[in-house]
């Protein structure tokens, strides 16, 4: 009996045997993220240049904490969130100026010595990330702190985020992380390098949806390209605490100088007068007038947000 060996067989011999693993019922096969096919746009399609960015860092506070590994993916896309073509990847190491936390270098793999003597220039991440019409992050929130603070033009630019701005709930999945993003897109990948987590996303936003068929890119667009309102609920009653917080309200400790002490809750703009009513019908009893700030891609996910 002749024994089948992954080294003798093609591509497509191993397609075979994983779809008559997954035709049994009893199997399910995960494919390696591999680097997406170049597809020609149609005469006359408008396209624009998205980067995937993706930072390890020493740790959670842009204000402490470092970047230690910076990754860019440039991608060309259609505005209906046709994925077109991918370019060559930015992936740099930079050394830090405190040892690297032992909990890090667990997580991700980069050690102090991986990354002695290496550094990032600003001008070299701005010279890639300039042509870019949208910043594209699996948990925009993070990078784009840390982003801004290493080149000012990272605020200038519209931002995206691949975990919040699609609604993967909607689409029957339990989770966010890209781990299981990708798990169940069928897709493997070595996770918690940026330039991996980079293609990884890209795999995962190239595919359609399961419930909607639109790509998890065009959806993605979608969102970006929708203003929000950030109502501030000032004041509001003790009482109201839990149903505010069913509602999808956060509280917010520290006062500032664009952020109050207060609940606050993120809406979108068609959305802003029926918010409005429900605190003023219950939760507040009677008309007020509350602060809000209007929100758009170019200010989502930074620290001015």
């Amino acid at each position: 009996m002749t024994r089948l060996s992954p080294n003798n067989l093609d591509p497509e011999q191993l397609e075979a045997l994983a779809a008559t693993l997954e035709a049994s019922g009893r199997y399910r096969v995960l494919r390696r993220v591999e680097p997406q096919p170049s597809l020609e746009p149609p005469p006359g399609t408008p396209t624009r240049l998205g980067l995937l960015l993706d930072l390890e860092t020493t740790g959670l506070d842009p204000e402490q904490d470092e970047i230690i590994e910076w990754a860019m993916l440039p991608f060309t896309y259609g505005l209906d969130g046709t994925l077109y073509g991918v370019g060559a990847a930015f992936s740099r190491l930079r050394q830090p100026s405190r040892p690297i936390p032992p909990a890090v270098t667990e997580l991700t793999g980069i050690t102090d010595a991986m990354v002695a003597g290496q550094r990032i220039e600003p001008e070299e991440v701005a010279a890639f990330a300039a042509p870019a019409a949208l910043v594209i992050a699996h948990n925009a929130g993070f990078d784009r702190r840390f982003a801004e603070r290493f080149w000012a033009g990272f605020a200038d630019k519209p931002w995206a985020c691949s975990m919040a701005e699609v609604d993967w709930a909607a689409e029957g999945f339990e989770g966010t992380r890209l781990g299981y993003l990708a798990m169940r897109c069928g897709l493997f990948f070595g996770g918690h390098r940026a330039v991996h987590d980079c293609q990884a996303t890209l795999a995962i936003l190239a595919r359609p949806l399961p419930r909607s068929n639109v790509t998890g890119l065009a959806a993605l667009l979608d969102s970006a390209r929708q203003a929000s309102w950030r109502i501030w609920a000032v004041e509001a009653p003790f009482e109201q605490k839990d149903r505010l917080k069913a509602r999808g309200y956060r509280w917010n400790g520290e006062a500032t100088e664009r952020q109050p002490r207060a609940w606050y809750r993120d809406v979108a703009e068609a959305e802003q007068e029926a918010e409005l009513t429900f605190l003023r019908e219950a939760v507040y009893g009677r008309a007020v007038e509350l602060p809000m700030q209007r929100i758009t891609a170019r200010d989502r996910y930074s620290e001015r947000a």
